[in-house]
């Protein structure tokens, strides 16, 4: 493989080996693969891991099967640890809801806004942390951090049964932030490391629509323990019951997630070896526990930061919203508190349809920007439509429809995480980035339940014409956000040009592997190249192209390597 430094990634990945001149599949049953940890030089772990395990430029070379079936053994064991935990953190977010139509405002006393303030506390501690957490998912080994975390939210969710007052309530709710902060940066730092760019749209969708699931089923448990008898509240049951179960799964996490690919217990060596090589187009390095002072003000000053920053900011403040008021929402329609809970299993159904379906259409167009914009518009009808109708029975049904309309704005989000993850290398600016993404979102979602107040109720118009305000910036902010993309694109094919490269590369890190094998026997057939824009990730193959991933794992960020591809 050392012959040939411009064998394209996605050549190797999907080729058979007789193709690869000079180098067998995987390695001799002689040569076993020897961690990637060590001496700390800056270099990705991943670089590590493949200087002790291959020689100098080589690319591991794997079937199109091995790919797949490393890939379902990376799914069978991760996803489900995610998809269990981000279920948990969605249920424990919304207890705070859920007990507010079984006696909470009454019993503890909440007069004013502090019912607001309880909803905006989680996020402000969310906010706080941020920074910090940029630094700590750099240095420490990010499963065994998360699994700590999530025992530690568990916890202080448990221990809300024992707040009888506005004062208890805001501290427990405050420290159930502090440690739920570490989740969504985590997983989003997780998928950035275990799957490949055009996996990591969907994976993301996967854990992300868990608080669908949570709307669906957490309502479903909600109105069961709603039911018990006991000395206890319904709401003190409902905090106990979720915290416990949370402090339980903290110990299985521990147990059967991996900090990285090369630690995995799951894969046996070769298999490593393929997981890591599968990375290599994705331009975006796996992990370095090491921090970079240099990756951090690149973040400061780079403007990709800061339209991840206003997109995310600018969705939270609905979400922050709505998910505090939602259930109260409804129950201004004229229904009772457990009609209120039942009603709300659609809203779940209408989220995970809109997240899951809107990650699989930006898969399949390769474009997340269109995806959000359109994301936005059953929000804006359904803003419209709570803002203009009555609230009498006659009009329950067109209300409960404006309220399901608006319950498409969660599949925005993890679009958002995606398309900036895909767009960020360098392991210290992605966390840097992942911190000024989830600062906007908890931002947002500290302002989002001031602007509802029960005072506006049933109403509640300033929520929804804020809301509605923000969904069309949003749209605005995705247009300035893809123009900006473009410029970068130019910018880094100009540089390969000084440099004496060519100025289009093939990157083919979010075809499919149809796409792939159809590219490489057009290749081989000679056929005339598509046309393609400079620096544009669906470039076609000719003398003039550079095959990009080289760099792939020096640590580099996405402006520091020339040949990073940024997709729209």
């Amino acid at each position: 493989m050392g012959t040939n430094n411009m064998t394209s990634a996605a050549e190797v990945e999907h080729a058979p080996p007789s193709r690869l001149p000079g180098h067998s599949p995987g390695v001799s049953s002689q040569q076993k693969p020897q961690p990637g940890g060590g001496d700390d030089d800056g270099r990705d772990i991943a670089a590590r891991f493949l200087a002790k395990n291959a020689s100098p430029g080589q690319r591991i070379a794997f079937t199109p099967a091995d790919s797949a079936r490393v890939l379902r053994r990376i799914d069978a064991v991760m996803l489900p640890l995610m998809l269990a935990v981000y279920f948990l953190q969605g249920l424990d977010k919304t207890t705070l809801a859920y007990a507010s139509v079984f006696g909470l405002l009454d019993d503890t006393g909440l007069v004013g806004d502090q019912y607001s303030w309880l909803g905006s506390v989680v996020y402000l501690a969310q906010l706080v942390m941020q920074p910090p957490l940029a630094w700590l998912l750099v240095r420490l080994p990010i499963a065994k951090f998360t699994s700590a975390m999530v025992l530690l939210w568990g916890v202080s969710l448990a221990c809300m049964a024992a707040s009888h007052s506005f004062g208890g309530l805001l501290a427990t709710r405050f420290f159930l932030g502090v440690f739920e902060a570490s989740v969504a940066p985590s997983f989003v730092a997780i998928t950035q490391m275990w799957w490949r760019r055009r996996e990591q749209t969907v994976r993301t969708s996967y854990w992300y629509a868990m608080n669908g699931i949570t709307n669906m089923f957490g309502s479903l448990i909600t109105y069961g323990l709603g039911h018990i008898s006991s000395r206890l509240h319904s709401y003190q049951i409902i905090f106990i019951f979720f915290g416990l179960i949370t402090v339980a799964f903290s110990f299985v996490m521990l147990a059967f997630m991996p900090d990285s690919p090369v630690e995995a217990k799951f894969l046996n060596d070769n298999d490593k070896l393929i997981a890591v090589e599968r990375l290599r187009m994705n331009q975006m390095g796996v992990i370095s526990r090491e921090w970079r002072n240099d990756h951090l003000k690149e973040t400061l000053l780079d403007p990709k930061s800061w339209f991840w920053f206003a997109l995310l900011f600018s969705i939270s403040i609905p979400s922050g919203g709505i998910s505090t008021f939602g259930p109260l929402i409804v129950k201004t329609f004229g229904f009772d508190q457990f009609q209120t809970i039942l009603f709300n299993i659609p809203f779940g159904f209408v989220q995970l349809v809109a997240t899951v379906g809107g990650a699989f259409i930006a898969q399949k167009i390769k474009m997340k920007g269109p995806v959000i914009a359109a994301l936005c518009l059953p929000p804006i009808a359904g803003c419209v439509m709570l803002m203009v109708l009555p609230r009498d029975a006659s009009e329950r049904a067109a209300l409960l429809v404006g309220y399901y309309l608006i319950s498409v704005y969660p599949g925005i989000t993890p679009l958002i995480y995606s398309w900036a993850s895909q767009n960020t290398a360098g392991d210290t600016k992605r966390k840097c980035t992942n911190a000024v993404l989830f600062i906007g979102q908890s931002t947002g979602n500290v302002i989002g339940p001031l602007l509802y107040t029960q005072a506006d109720a049933p109403s509640y118009s300033r929520g929804l014409r804020s809301n509605l305000a923000l969904y069309i910036a949003i749209m605005v902010l995705v247009g300035l956000t893809t123009a900006h993309l473009k410029l970068l694109n130019k910018n880094h094919a100009k540089r390969r040009v000084a440099m004496g490269k060519s100025a289009v590369i093939i990157d083919t890190s979010l075809d499919s592997p149809e796409e792939i094998a159809a590219q490489q026997s057009r290749e081989v057939d000679r056929e005339s190249p598509r046309s393609a824009e400079e620096g544009d990730a669906s470039t076609s193959p000719s003398e003039d192209v550079e095959r990009p991933g080289d760099r792939a794992f020096e640590n580099l960020t996405d402006l520091q390597n020339e040949e990073f591809v940024f997709v729209f």
